[in-house]
Formats: structure tokens, C-alpha cells, sequence
């Protein structure tokens, strides 16, 4: 049997409806023929097995790969859909190399990286993000504390009331591992509701959310292929809170 591909589109006369269709045999047999080129460099005396390649509409530039059964299934964000040869091929390289544990080639991760990087592609993804995205919301009302007053003070200390205040909501979770984020795709501040109790000192709440409230002033720069999340700038600022160390410290206890 021919390898296919299945591509998740929408529906011309249902655009509100994802539909699956089948892109033509020739498409398919490109994208999959890349993969078993990469296959056969990295694995130049094992048989190909069966590739199959699937788009996906994921709300990021996420890319899956898996072995079931002797046969290689491949999920691609269909943000991919359409980038250049060169790029797909970095991307089948990357995965069947994590895949079989092979050693990734410097040039074809830099050949990645520039693309999901690149200027036209983050705000693509940041968009669709936003528009596929769903985000829990418990709101900004805790057991002990409100996020938006804290945010109030902080933004009249700090920032002048100059910081427009973005959603402010306690995580639907205990979580330990993400305490507080940013999400810039739905403009959103997310402190975790394990910091909403009486033991919880203000001023760790008010650290957390204090550096999350610099994301908004200093967004995420890129510098060729690197994603500079913590700027110069930001780390100074940061530096700059008063209770700092002992906020840390506290948050180490956790």
C-alpha cells in the first residue's frame, strides 16, 4: 500500500468545522519520502519501515513521532503546512534522530530553530494559540488573596500604574512545578493556587506575581535562534524587589 497523508483542513462549506480530507497521493508521497531519506542516513542498514504522516491542528508548532507496531506515525503541527523542503527535512531529521536516539546535526537544528523563530511564524503561532487555546479560569478571587488588588498595589509601587492589568487568575490546580506564568497568547497572568493560603507570606505572592508583571514590561526578544526570556533588563528590575531573597527562599520550602 502507497503512504498517504492526512491533512485536517476546514470544510469550505462549514468553515466552523475541522473535517479531515486526503491531500493527493503525489503530496504524500513528497513529505513522506523525506522521512525515509532521513530514515536511510541515519539508519543506513536497517529495513524502512512504514511512515505514516499526519497534520494535526495543534495550538502550537508541536511535532510527535512514534513506533506502534513496526510502523512510524508522525504528528505535525499544520502551522508546518507549507514551509520549505529544507525546514521538513531539519524536522524529520530531528525526530526520527530522538526517535532511535541518534545524535542531532548541529545544522539542521539551526535550520529549525530559524524557522519556528522567525518573525512571520511566531506571530502565526501566537495566533493560532489564541484562537485554539483554551485557558481554565478560576478567576482573580482567592481564599486569602485577591491577584487583582495585589497587582494594583504592585503596578502603583513599581510601575508607575503605567502596566495595564491583563487577566489575573489562580491555577485550577495545587501545581508545584509552574508557580506562576505568563500567557502572552490570551494575555494572561496565572499564579499557582498553592500560594492561596494563611501561611503564605504577601510578599511571595507579591514576588510571584511581581515577576510576571515584567514579562508584560519586557516581552521574550529573539536573537537569531535563541528566545531571550529573561533579558538584561528584566533580571535588573528584578533584582530591584525588596524582599527578594527571602521570597526565594520561601518558595524553596515549597
Amino acid at each position: 500500500m502507497r503512504p498517504c497523508l492526512l491533512l485536517e483542513t476546514t470544510c469550505p462549506a462549514c468553515p466552523s468545522k475541522p473535517t479531515a480530507v486526503l491531500t493527493s497521493i503525489l503530496v504524500a508521497a513528497q513529505i513522506v519520502a523525506i522521512f525515509e531519506e532521513e530514515y536511510r542516513a541515519l539508519r543506513p542498514r536497517a529495513p524502512i519501515p512504514p511512515i505514516s504522516v499526519r497534520f494535526k491542528r495543534f495550538t502550537s508548532l508541536n511535532t510527535t513521532i512514534r513506533l506502534r507496531e513496526g510502523k512510524i506515525l508522525v504528528s505535525l503541527s499544520d502551522l508546518i503546512e507549507g514551509a520549505p523542503e529544507n525546514v521538513v527535512r531539519a524536522i524529520a531529521h530531528i525526530l526520527l534522530a530522538k526517535l532511535y536516539r541518534k545524535p542531532i546535526e548541529a545544522l539542521q537544528n539551526h535550520r529549525f530553530k530559524r524557522f519556528v523563530t522567525s518573525t512571520a511564524v511566531t506571530r502565526q503561532t501566537e495566533l493560532i494559540r489564541h484562537a485554539r487555546g483554551r485557558k481554565r479560569y478560576r478567576g482573580p478571587e482567592g481564599r486569602f488573596y485577591n491577584l487583582e488588588e495585589v497587582f494594583d498595589a504592585l503596578n502603583q509601587r513599581y510601575f508607575g500604574g503605567l502596566l495595564g492589568r491583563p487577566e489575573l487568575t489562580w491555577s485550577a490546580s495545587l501545581a508545584r512545578r509552574s508557580l506562576g506564568h505568563y500567557d502572552a497568547a490570551h494575555n494572561t497572568i496565572v499564579v499557582s493556587r498553592v500560594f492561596d493560603r494563611p501561611g503564605s507570606p504577601r510578599y511571595a505572592i507579591e514576588y510571584l506575581l511581581y515577576h510576571e508583571m515584567l514579562h508584560l514590561k519586557h516581552p521574550v526578544k529573539i536573537r537569531g535562534v535563541r528566545r531571550c526570556v529573561h533579558s538584561r533588563e528584566f533580571k535588573a528590575e528584578e533584582a530591584l524587589f525588596p524582599e527578594l531573597r527571602e521570597a526565594l527562599a520561601f518558595i524553596k520550602r515549597l
